[in-house]
């Protein structure tokens, strides 16, 4: 059976018809001859990827999602397959584990299992809250998929009302556990359950519930006091949080939180000029913190607007120049737990470029620029996702699955 593909739209196609050679060139792939007629870039992305024979496949493109020459990446069935596989490995995974909680007395002395009976896999609470996701991302796309039955089984036990309950119960008591970054992620979450349309999935995003208000809620009484973003590449940066909590906000209609956000990116960032880029990136960097920031701010200014920020911000953008955002980056070892962060950041410039690039005029010469970056980056990201070291497989799949199936836009 041929699965469909998620493509550039996030949503799935499905093949259909009788496959045929019809139009093929000799010597070359069903890939090269959708290449041919511009339905898909040619950069071929290592996940495994699948194409059925003829033009049959092309046709549902057309039909069911814009492939163009500028995709975040395409997803097919066997693709998926192994990002599922990847994040079911690391579910259940209790150890190595780096609780992120303050131990206080003997008492608070506990198995991270204890603590978390929902998210301790993965090496850390918000990597196990984006491998969660990452499963219900790629169910939600590839719903007739040969491991969605086994994914489901695996979800619906944990997801019950009595574990989600104690962690949100958890995040209400420790209102500055995780801050921001697995907010962030725990948002996205509950925004990917709301998406899914059965009754399980509704279900799920009912007792998921309290943990979004414990967030919220925390969100809402940090934000006022945080009188200065932070600029780093990795967890404590405030551009990423505040853009995935802005995405959640507005698909909720929370107008109340969506309005206190904006107000604080404005704040941040509306005065920005000259962004250093020579300084990117630090050694440790998963983020990029600089294009995180053009990220957010495409979601909070209006496209004129915007198009002047990003003049002031990033100047000689269009002239081709910025600095070292543009080339990619490799760790020399990928075992390495900090030094494999450098992977994660090759994926987070692609997609962040693309952010960018998709507010942009069509005939905006700084699209080209960023959309020819974005894709060496996720060719280089994409070749270092499964290195076979737990140090980055336990977290960069849920990268690349925001990566490849555009979320955020």
């Amino acid at each position: 059976m041929e699965f469909g593909r998620a493509s550039a739209c996030g949503g799935s196609c499905c093949t259909s018809g009788p496959s045929s050679s019809k139009g093929n060139h000799k010597g070359e792939s069903d890939w090269d001859c959708l290449k041919l007629i511009g339905l898909v870039p040619p950069v071929l992305f290592p996940v495994g990827m699948r194409m059925t024979s003829g033009w049959s496949i092309a046709v549902s493109i057309v039909l069911f999602g814009t492939v163009n020459a500028e995709p975040g990446g395409t997803l097919d069935a066997e693709g998926a397959a192994r990002f599922m596989d990847l994040a079911l490995g690391g579910l259940d995974r209790e150890y190595p584990n780096k609780p992120g909680h303050v131990f206080k007395s003997d008492q608070d002395v506990r198995s991270p299992r204890k603590i978390h009976p929902v998210f301790y896999g993965h090496f850390d609470w918000h990597s196990s809250v984006h491998g969660h996701w990452t499963l219900v991302r790629l169910l939600k796309l590839f719903p007739e998929h040969e491991k969605a039955e086994e994914v489901r089984r695996v979800l619906n036990a944990r997801f019950t009302e009595n574990a989600l309950r104690l962690e949100a119960d958890y995040l209400a008591d420790h209102k500055s556990f995780e801050r921001m970054y697995g907010w962030a992620w725990a948002l996205r979450l509950g925004l990917e359950l709301r998406s899914l349309d059965d009754r399980q999935g509704q279900e799920w995003a009912k007792r998921y519930a309290p943990i979004e208000e414990a967030i919220v809620a925390n969100a809402r009484e940090h934000l006022p006091k945080l009188e200065w973003p932070i600029r780093c590449g990795f967890h404590p940066e405030t551009a990423f949080p505040l853009g995935q909590m802005m995405d959640y906000a507005r698909a909720v209609g929370a107008k109340e939180f969506e309005e206190l956000l904006e107000a604080k990116c404005l704040e941040f960032y509306r005065k920005d000029v000259n962004y250093p880029v020579a300084y990117e990136p630090s050694g440790h960097d998963f983020f990029s913190s600089g294009l995180n920031e053009a990220d957010l701010m495409r979601r909070v200014l209006g496209e004129g607007e915007f198009e002047v920020w990003l003049a002031r911000f990033f100047p000689d953008l269009e002239s081709g120049r910025l600095g070292n955002l543009l080339e990619p980056v490799s760790p020399k070892d990928l075992r390495d737990g900090h030094l494999v962060h450098l992977v994660g950041l090759n994926l987070n410039r692609a997609w962040a470029m693309r952010g960018i690039a998709s507010a942009l005029p069509k005939d905006d010469s700084r699209r080209k620029v960023l959309l020819a970056a974005a894709r060496r980056h996720q060719e280089t990201g994409l070749k270092q996702v499964f290195s076979g070291s737990y140090e980055g497989e336990h977290w960069l799949g849920s990268f690349a699955v925001y990566l490849l199936t555009e979320v955020g836009r």
